[in-house]
Order: C-alpha cells, then sequence, then structure tokens
C-alpha cells in the first residue's frame, strides 16, 4: 500500500468552504468540524446528540476565525430518516448559499448478536434490529443521493465539490462478532466503488473517496481501549482521522481513493488492488472483467 500524508492545507484549501457532516457531534466527526473550523471552512453539523452539537458550535464558534455567517451551526438529524437528512441539507443551503462538501460520519457498533448461539425454532422467529443497519448504510446511501444533487447547486464553473465516506477497517478486513455492522462498511466501500466512475462524470463532477479507520479513541469503544493500550496496539485519535480526512476533502486531485488509517498513519489501498489484479485474480480473468467493465461504462446500461 501507498503511504498517504494528507497536504498541508493552506489558507486556501478549506477557506470559506461550506461543508456537511453528518454525525459530527462527536468522536471522528466532531474532530473533523474543530479541524475545519480553525481553517476556515464553514460547517453544517447534522447529528441526534443535540446537546454535544450545542456545545461544539459554541466552542468552535468562539475559537475560530469571525465572519458575518456562523461558522458553524447544529441541525439535529437522524440519517435513517429521509426527510431529517432533507431538512439539514435545506438548511445549510438556505444559510450559505452552496455546500461545497459532504463527509458522512454517522455511525453505531453492533447491537446485539443476530447469530446468537443461544437462538432457538421459537426465538430465532422474532425480528431482530435494523437500527445498525439503518444508521451506518442505508443512511449513507441516503445522505449520498441526496448530496449529490445539493453539491451541483450554485456552482462556479472548475469549482470543486466532494463527498467523502467514514468506513472502517471493517469495511474490507474481516472484524469477528460485528457482524451487522461490518456488513454496513463493506456496503459503504462498495458505494463508493460503485459512485467513483459516475460522480465524476460531466453531469456531475464530483469527487467521491473513503476513509477506514482502524482503532480510533472515542467514546464508542470507550470498553475495550484501555485493553488494546495494554496490548501494545496502534490507536488512532479523532484527530489523526480528522486530518486525513480533511486532507481528501482539501484536495481536488483525489477521487476514488480509500485510506486505511492505523496509528494516525493512512495508507491507500484501492490503487494496488487494482494495480495487482491480473497477479491475485489471474490475468486472464482480470482481461475479461476489464472488458466487461469498459462494456458498462459508468453504469448507464443497466438503466
Amino acid at each position: 500500500m501507498a503511504r498517504y500524508y494528507p497536504a498541508d492545507l493552506t489558507a486556501e484549501s478549506l477557506q470559506d468552504k461550506v461543508i456537511v457532516i453528518t454525525g459530527g457531534a462527536n468522536g471522528i466527526g466532531a474532530s473533523l468540524v474543530e479541524y475545519s473550523c480553525q481553517h476556515g471552512a464553514y460547517v453544517c453539523i447534522g447529528d441526534v446528540a443535540v446537546a454535544a452539537g450545542a456545545r461544539l458550535v459554541e466552542s468552535v464558534c468562539a475559537t475560530s476565525p469571525a465572519s458575518s455567517l456562523p461558522r458553524a451551526m447544529f441541525q439535529k438529524t437522524d440519517v435513517s430518516d429521509y426527510q431529517s437528512i432533507l431538512d439539514l441539507f435545506d438548511t445549510a443551503y438556505k444559510t450559505y448559499n452552496r455546500i461545497d462538501h459532504v463527509v458522512t460520519a454517522a455511525g453505531m457498533l453492533e447491537i446485539g448478536n443476530w447469530f446468537d448461539p443461544h437462538l432457538t425454532l421459537e426465538t430465532v422467529r422474532e425480528a431482530p434490529p435494523t437500527t445498525v443497519l439503518n444508521i451506518n448504510l442505508l443512511g449513507t446511501l441516503f445522505v449520498a443521493r441526496i448530496a449529490a444533487v445539493y453539491l451541483r447547486q450554485n456552482r462556479p464553473p472548475h469549482t470543486d465539490r466532494s463527498l467523502t465516506f467514514i468506513s472502517s477497517v471493517a469495511g474490507f478486513k474481516e472484524t469477528p462478532g460485528m457482524f451487522v455492522y461490518q456488513a454496513t462498511k463493506h456496503g459503504i466501500l462498495g458505494l463508493m466503488r460503485s459512485l467513483r466512475p459516475y460522480l465524476p462524470a460531466a453531469v456531475h463532477r464530483l469527487r467521491v473517496n473513503a476513509v477506514c479507520p482502524w482503532m480510533t479513541e472515542t467514546e464508542m469503544v470507550r470498553h475495550i481501549t484501555e485493553g488494546w493500550k495494554q496490548a501494545r496496539l496502534p490507536l488512532n485519535s479523532a484527530q489523526s482521522v480528522a486530518v486525513i480526512v480533511a486532507g481528501l476533502v482539501a484536495d481536488p486531485n483525489l477521487t476514488g481513493k480509500a485510506m486505511y488509517v492505523e496509528g494516525g498513519r493512512a495508507w491507500e489501498i484501492e490503487d494496488n488492488l487494482t494495480r495487482l489484479e491480473p497477479e491475485w485474480l489471474g490475468e486472464e480473468p482480470s482481461r475479461s472483467l476489464a472488458r466487461g467493465q469498459e462494456f458498462l461504462a459508468e453504469g448507464s446500461k443497466w438503466q
């Protein structure tokens, strides 16, 4: 894999950009809000954590460059509710008159065990909860669909616009016991891959990327963090992941990339998968697959 070093953010990279961040009240999302505002961006936060969102907005507005527009604002948003996401984007667009970048950071860990060995012929008849599926994957799909429209609005020629997904190491590597979570994170990485030949095309002209963090010190994993540290395993800070995300947002040349982040360091994983495909798939199947992909082009033939 190729080590990725986020470019030094000059004053122009995020200055005056309008960024919508779902799941931005805590964890990686909150660190990204702080980092973006410190570099002159305007951020609209969507999250269900109202108190945390309000505190974050108050903090960044007090410490960020002064502006006639709110440096950050919060809208209560449930990403599993399509209308709730629309309300968030409407608020951002009405306030700032455009949206430059969107980051999907809303997510949650596994609830229960879908494959509990204690299930019986009787208890398996009760449908399992789908909250993780709805928040992590359906919510990301909802945000991506809406973002693809709003990012095209009020756009001067040659203006960079982007969509960045937060996936996980579980997006490409098995994570025992995280069955639904892993399926959703694989889905997010799959969504990026399906969109990368499509969104950059002439109609949309949007960049799309993904970030796949390994263990990151947030409230979500507080119950295993100490043991992880004692095992001397690499641990990301939320801030270190936010810097990688901001690098993708700010660089107009990066699209279709997925960054694995471990211990605050990032590696791009997509380019080598493509480059080495003839080796791990075989040369003849790889050639045949390439011809099929060329035939399908950006995917319009399916429709």
